[in-house]
């Protein structure tokens, strides 16, 4: 069991995120210029990088838990990573290597409340924080970065 979050101090803006095993590991990190969708996924890939065997991966992230609850993903593997309105998969580069280690494990995903008194939902906001605020100030534009991204 694994909690995940995301932060962004504007978006896009600093921003950092968390994972959390209740009473066990934990890790954080961040980037100067992202936006909240790259660092919710960030902490998803990077507890499943570091967490070997099943995994129960909580998130308050709606766009992490429907992309699996609904199938998303099986859809963009179909059309060639296009999405629904024929364009590029956002964040793309995130998506694959999660979906690869869905596919070779047994990960679920479970979506919680954000802000809503979880003691380690709040723990993983809180190491996403610290780490968004952590970040120093961006050296490029977003659109630089997003375009070396596709």
């Amino acid at each position: 069991m694994v909690y995940t979050d995301g932060a962004c101090k504007g978006n896009p803006g600093k921003g950092g995120w968390g994972w959390v095993v209740p009473g066990g590991e934990k890790a954080s990190g961040g980037s100067p210029q992202t936006t909240n969708q790259r660092m919710e996924l960030t902490a998803v890939l990077e507890a499943v990088r570091a967490l070997d065997g099943p995994l129960e991966i909580y998130s308050d992230s709606s766009y992490v838990t429907t992309c699996f609850r609904d199938g998303w993903w099986e859809t963009w593997l179909r059309r060639g990573w296009r999405n629904s309105q024929d364009k590029p998969v956002a964040n793309c580069d995130l998506w694959e290597p999660l979906i690869e280690q869905v596919q070779q494990r047994d990960i679920q995903f479970v979506w919680v409340k954000g802000h809503a008194g979880d003691m380690w939902n709040e723990e993983a906001d809180r190491l996403a924080s610290e780490a968004a605020d952590s970040q120093p100030e961006a050296s490029e534009p977003m659109e630089e970065v997003e375009a070396r991204l596709f």
